[in-house]
């Protein structure tokens, strides 16, 4: 079955809920919302919520350094971009301690170099059973025109295992580079 796209215009702000990969159980996690907001010169938006018993979580603090090139390996929220055509991707990594990665892609998991490219601005906050991250890309950060993207979150419970959060999954284990992932369309931006 085909995925279905949802669509967003700039300046229009949407919100979405991810949904838990059926093979990863989610035990004290209630949801995860995310609120996408495209500005008026092209920059992006993604306002992460997860609520849930925090307690019963693994989520790593400010004081806690994580390998850059796996925070995909603890609870983190994801957001993958390409062009509406074309093989090439590229991957953003945003942890609740701070840190943030970027991988670009050629081809389905066909690593390149990424070329340098603003930070994204982080905003951490946690309070009695909400874990919420606002990240915003600048411009420079994004492939021009229209695009999609799979937004995703992966989050570590306290026994080890980890639940696969995401707003569409294709068929099989989770799989965040699939294209059939990359649920919503984002419109470019009009002069």
């Amino acid at each position: 079955m085909p995925p279905t796209y949802l669509a967003i215009s700039m300046n229009s702000p949407s919100s979405v809920a991810l949904v838990c990969h059926p093979d990863t159980p989610a035990a004290g996690l209630w949801s995860i919302r995310v609120d996408l907001e495209r500005g008026a010169d092209g920059g992006l938006r993604l306002a992460y919520r997860l609520e849930g018993d925090l307690e019963a979580l693994r989520i790593p603090e400010a004081a806690t350094p994580l390998p850059p090139e796996r925070l995909w390996a603890y609870t983190c929220f994801e957001v993958f971009v390409c062009k509406a055509a074309g093989e090439a991707y590229r991957e953003f990594n945003f942890s609740p301690n701070g840190q943030w990665a970027r991988f670009d892609f050629a081809t389905y998991r066909g690593r390149v170099p990424a070329p340098v490219a603003p930070a994204p601005r982080l905003l951490i906050e946690r309070s009695a059973g909400v874990l919420s991250l606002v990240a915003d890309l600048e411009v420079a950060c994004l492939p021009a025109g229209e695009l999609r993207l799979g937004i995703t979150a992966v989050v570590e419970h306290g026994d080890g295992h980890h639940s696969y959060w995401a707003l569409a999954h294709p068929p099989g284990k989770p799989d965040f580079h699939h294209r059939d992932g990359f649920a919503v369309v984002l419109k470019a931006p009009t002069p």
